[in-house]
């Protein structure tokens, strides 16, 4: 499955493309990543391979949500989810607009950082989302104790809405328009 949905240059990191997520053939990547101790907030520690392939189908399948998988210069990178926040993840706990997406993003472990690698994968997602004319705001929900992300989301133009409970944890609800997300990253590379 070698599909490109998207893709985009950066100075630092390279080629990065978007494809949709193959549960069953991406599963062993996946599940290195989500079960990484960075990945502590993904909540699937304890999954094994299996399990990351049925959660995978069950999100691919879902009429309100989609998962894909990133690469950087041709190989699998990062993950990326979308959802629509009025009616998964976010139902009833925010007030929902039309145009709204609701996103997840996960990079996989490296042992030889590249600085900027976050940033660069973080802006490519957010483009991909935008790339759909329909999508005018970006909700995120990340835990509240995700310090790291909550720093990355506000250089992309993501601004805190408040704090929601979910039943899995307490999240930081932020949200980022088309406009902001333009305006921080054209400040970025200027």
């Amino acid at each position: 499955m070698s599909d490109i949905l998207f893709r985009r240059g950066d100075d630092r990191v390279g080629e990065l493309a978007v494809r949709r997520l193959d549960p069953e053939a991406d599963a062993p990547a996946v599940h290195a990543w989500v079960t990484h101790p960075k990945a502590v907030f993904w909540m699937m520690r304890d999954a094994d391979v299996a399990d990351v392939a049925k959660e995978y189908r069950e999100i691919v399948d879902h009429p309100h949500r989609d998962a894909f998988l990133g690469l950087v210069n041709g190989r699998p990178a990062f993950l990326a989810e979308s959802y629509d926040p009025a009616r998964v993840e976010l139902a009833g706990l925010y007030e929902a607009r039309d145009g709204d997406v609701g996103m997840h993003f996960l990079c996989a472990p490296t042992g030889t950082p590249v600085h900027g690698f976050t940033r660069a994968v973080i802006t490519t997602v957010m483009e991909f989302l935008f790339a759909d004319p329909a999508i005018r705001r970006v909700v995120v929900e990340p835990d509240v104790r995700n310090t790291a992300v909550h720093v990355l989301n506000a250089a992309v133009g993501f601004e805190v809405a408040g704090t929601v409970a979910k039943p899995e944890k307490d999240a930081l609800l932020s949200v980022c328009t088309r406009e902001r997300f333009l305006a921080a990253t054209r400040e970025a590379t200027a």
